[in-house]
């Protein structure tokens, strides 16, 4: 008599094969966490993304400096070296805007201001040789009395936002200051779009009774 043998088959040997990342068709906020693991290509690519990003934005904000590329390095390094501490990823546009400000605002401060003298006393002639007179210059910047209420102005509206709940004033910034579409506000904050509008809204009638006041007391 045969004796049957059984012979086991063993289970397949299941190989989890991990894909390639394709960095181009990441997000910021993505490729930001991919940075805070040590991921030196996600790096490369957000800095290659937003290079343009940045002198646009030193752009922008001084149109007559003729080279900024020495502030746009310097912006460049600090989001390279900070990138690893933001705290929230989604809010990166805002946070690489801040970086900018703040050294767009720095180099403000050590550059001399470009001040032409003119003497008003000085004789003017025409191309034919003939006395024209003195210069004569209409007076365009503000008056002492509104410069005071712009300034008290601009004081009421700092203290009342420092006033507001953080809730509303974030997201009143990141509108009206900083320019986000309601859709990348909710993303940014995680918030449902419906209340990102409402306390937008709520906001300005804060803001609004606010200049409302001041106005009246100033009248």
């Amino acid at each position: 008599m045969n004796s049957l043998s059984i012979v086991k088959k063993s289970a397949p040997v299941l190989r989890v094969v991990e894909q390639p990342k394709n960095y181009a068709d990441m997000t910021d906020a993505e490729l930001v966490i991919a940075c805070q693991q040590n991921d030196q290509q996600a790096m490369t690519t957000l800095l290659a993304r937003h290079e343009r990003t940045v002198i646009a934005m030193f752009y922008k904000l001084a149109p007559d400096w003729r080279d900024n590329s020495d502030l746009v390095q310097e912006a460049m390094i600090r989001m390279w070296r900070s990138v690893p501490k933001l705290k929230n990823p989604y809010a990166f546009k805002t946070w690489l805007n801040q970086i900018v400000n703040n050294l767009f605002y720095d180099e403000l401060r050590k550059r001399p201001r470009d001040t032409q003298f003119v003497s008003l006393d000085e004789r003017l002639t025409s191309d034919t040789g003939s006395d024209m007179g003195t210069r004569e210059i209409a007076a365009t910047a503000p008056q002492p009395e509104d410069r005071l209420l712009t300034n008290e102005l601009s004081d009421v509206l700092e203290k009342a936002m420092a006033k507001m709940p953080a809730r509303f004033r974030k997201v009143a910034m990141l509108r009206d200051v900083e320019g986000y579409s309601y859709e990348q506000i909710a993303q940014i904050t995680d918030t449902e779009l419906g209340t990102v509008k409402s306390r937008i809204a709520r906001a300005r009638a804060k803001m609004q009774r606010t200049i409302n006041v001041y106005l009246q007391d100033a009248a």
